[in-house]
């Protein structure tokens, strides 16, 4: 019994000092420990909010920061983070006894981080990301300040996963008083870039100069640059480092967002050969071509850099020109040229007609480089097609070869149809051959031929002067088949003799010229879907119309009427202008550009998409097309449907992702980037565990099915 009201008392003792213990471990464990704040947790990472001080004295700075304890394999992202991801943000505010916000991060200098075709800058490990904030005095009665804080971060490994929290700190008011945590602001200071002792500079060309005492090969064995902001210069591209002695250049390679002429902010990254790394803050002033000249690499230049490069793209760019003759959108244009050619009795005029046709063709390349590098040089995503991804262009064009098409057929012959004037009348003028020009060339622009892809990437990678000749090249591709029918005597003659089958000719061949509008009709449905299709046809509506006026005025006898039906059937005509702006804008999420077959079960491209694939040792083949490209649709159709590749893909169980670049894409445009092309269609074969291998952009079954190893 002793022992039993022994136990009972030591119970009731305990019992008695179980409501302390309980409120001592509520106060350990709540929202506040001191300078650290309760933690925001998954199976990612760790997060918590701290503060340099325990204390908080209004006028006097304090630094609060984002704490991240990353698991292994995953990362979150620099202020640029790079190809893909995306910044941490972070808002702390001061209320009570002293106010004040802050959200201007101080960045440690990242890790790079390549994935495949993607470099992004970030953290892995523990990183600390500060903020630095002055309190102004309060008016709160307690001595003691609340702190509240914001913060959104992306972390990413195989997937990438948004994450956000909301911290609260409650610190006293007195003399400033390191923390515990003031060791972690140490050692984030440590790990900001520096100010460079180095001048620095940025000439047209992308290559990135620092000068100054301490720079030879003894001093630096590699560095390496991070640009402040994305799309300014590739982020993947080897920058090819030259060492002199003062002096060291990084060949970059500009991108969208690059400026000649402006100033290039970023990090430079040295690194010594014991392998210790200095980061430094550049601001680098522009220069002309040859002021970094003695810094210049002696490896081989890019091609687009040198006349031979030039050279070989010119000749890339004019084979392939060339061969646009041969798309189905151009070759209808080309064959009522030819017949042009044979109705004209004269070499003189022959020759006239051909050099005119030849500068419609040239002014109009011109117009079409030019207008591509003033986009990217202003910072937006433009290739070869890019105009197609406007709706008020893929209408006109409709409405033009609709126009066009008419005219072939003998329904009517109007001024405003200049265009096509020359392909349909038997009167012939300078103007209208050069319009011609300028009409082949608008619908070349949705094919792409062999060799064009290399030239068009290498143009929009060089100087403004190179890339303009490389375009003019093409061009002088595309007029070359007319010209040679035309100054070369012995190729006139391989032609037919003219006579009543031209003018049947000349209406067959009006059909393909049908079957582009109808193809077209179908690429603005998919972007701006069914509303867009309306005005379509009301336009066509009008066309119609127009030439029904037409047709009616040639039986009239009396001027006055013809007359009057011509300037109606001229109004009528224009109506469709008027239609452009009830177009509406591309729809967010467009249907997939597919033919059926294996192209119908393709997922979605994204980069993360392709990551997690490439991690779990999938084969992969990316397929990046539009609707308003033919060469993409003809492969897709008669090459990747094929019975042959689909039991490839199946036998090899490959994953099948397709990018869809019909309206503006960011993450298509920047995996366009990283392979050295600006434009569609692009297949790229991922095998497993390996890199990426880039196909040709003409596609046969026996290719694609090699190339996975069917």
């Amino acid at each position: 019994m002793r022992q039993t009201a022994v136990s009972f008392r030591r119970l009731f003792s305990l019992c008695s000092v179980l409501p302390a213990v309980i409120c001592l471990l509520l106060a350990v464990s709540g929202p506040v420990r001191g300078a650290e704040s309760e933690a925001v947790t998954s199976e990612r990472d760790t997060v918590t909010l701290v503060s340099d001080s325990d204390t908080v004295q209004p006028g006097h700075s304090i630094r609060f920061g984002l704490l991240l304890h990353l698991r292994p394999t995953w990362h979150t992202y620099w202020r640029n983070p790079g190809d893909a991801g995306e910044a941490p943000t972070l808002v702390v505010t001061l209320s009570a006894a002293a106010s004040g916000k802050a959200d201007a991060i101080d960045w440690p200098t990242p890790r790079r981080l390549p994935d495949g075709p993607l470099m992004s800058y970030g953290y892995t490990g523990d990183v600390l990301l500060p903020v630095s904030l002055t309190p102004g005095a309060g008016q709160a009665e307690a001595g003691a300040v609340a702190v509240t804080a914001h913060a959104e971060w992306l972390v990413c490994a195989a997937v990438c996963v948004p994450e956000e929290g909301d911290f609260h700190l409650t610190l006293g008011v007195g003399p400033v008083a390191p923390s515990a945590q003031a060791p972690l602001f140490a050692r984030a200071d440590a790990a900001r870039p520096l100010p460079s002792p180095f001048a620095a500079t940025i000439a047209p060309d992308g290559r990135l100069g620092l000068s100054g005492p301490g720079l030879s090969a003894r001093d630096v064995s590699d560095a390496w640059f991070i640009p402040d902001t994305p799309g300014v210069v590739s982020q993947i591209a080897p920058q090819k480092l030259t060492i002199g002695a003062g002096h060291l250049t990084l060949a970059l390679k500009p991108q969208d967002a690059f400026h000649a002429g402006a100033s290039l902010g970023g990090v430079v990254v040295l690194r010594d050969a014991a392998g210790q790394e200095s980061a430094l803050n550049i601001l680098a002033r522009p220069v002309p071509g040859g002021a970094v000249a003695s810094a210049r690499p002696a490896v081989a230049p890019d091609a687009g850099e040198v006349p031979g490069g030039w050279f070989q793209l010119a000749v890339l760019a004019f084979l392939g020109g060339a061969i646009l003759n041969l798309m189905p959108c151009v070759f209808p244009v080309l064959a009522m040229k030819a017949l042009a050619v044979v109705r004209m009795s004269s070499e003189e005029a022959r020759v006239k007609s051909a050099l005119a046709y030849t500068a419609g063709v040239l002014a109009t390349f011109a117009v079409l480089g030019g207008a591509t590098l003033m986009v990217r040089h202003a910072g937006l995503s433009a290739g070869w097609g890019f105009q197609f991804q406007s709706e008020g262009f893929v209408a006109a064009i409709c409405w033009l070869l609709f126009a066009v098409s008419l005219g072939m057929l003998g329904i009517f012959e109007l001024p405003v149809i200049g265009a096509g004037q020359s392909l349909i009348s038997r009167s012939h003028g300078l103007l209208s051959d050069f319009l011609t020009g300028l009409l082949a060339v608008l619908v070349a622009t949705p094919c792409t031929a062999p060799f064009m892809g290399a030239a068009i990437a290498g143009a929009l990678a060089a100087p403004p002067v190179f890339a303009l000749s490389i375009f003019l090249s093409m061009g002088l591709g595309l007029a070359s088949p007319y010209l040679l029918l035309a100054v070369i005597p012995g190729f006139g003659r391989l032609l037919p003799k003219p006579g009543a089958w031209m003018d049947l000719f000349r209406q067959v061949l009006a059909f393909p010229i049908l079957a582009t509008c109808v193809w077209l009709a179908w690429v603005l449905t998919r972007q701006g879907g069914g509303d867009a299709t309306l005005v379509l046809g009301a336009g066509l509506l009008a066309l119609g119309f127009s030439g029904w006026l037409a047709v009616t005025a040639r039986s009239r006898a009396s001027y006055n009427v013809t007359r009057g039906l011509r300037v109606a059937a001229l109004l009528v005509a224009l109506a469709p202008v008027a239609l452009l702006p009830l177009l509406p804008s591309g729809a967010s999420s467009p249907a997939s550009a597919t033919t059926g077959g294996v192209a119908a079960d393709a997922g979605a491209f994204s980069a993360e998409r392709l990551a997690a694939l490439r991690a779990e040792g999938r084969p992969v083949f990316i397929d990046m097309t539009a609707a308003w490209c033919i060469t993409c649709l003809v492969n897709e159709r008669v090459t990747l449907n094929s019975a042959r590749v689909r039991a490839a893909f199946a036998q090899h169980g490959v994953v099948y992702l397709k990018g869809d670049w019909t309206n503006r894409d960011g993450a298509i445009t920047a995996f366009l980037r990283a392979h050295g092309r600006d434009g569609v269609p692009l297949y790229v074969y991922y095998a497993p565990h390996g890199e990426g291998h880039v196909l040709p952009q003409i596609l046969t079954p026996e290719l694609v099915a090699g190339a996975v190893g069917g």
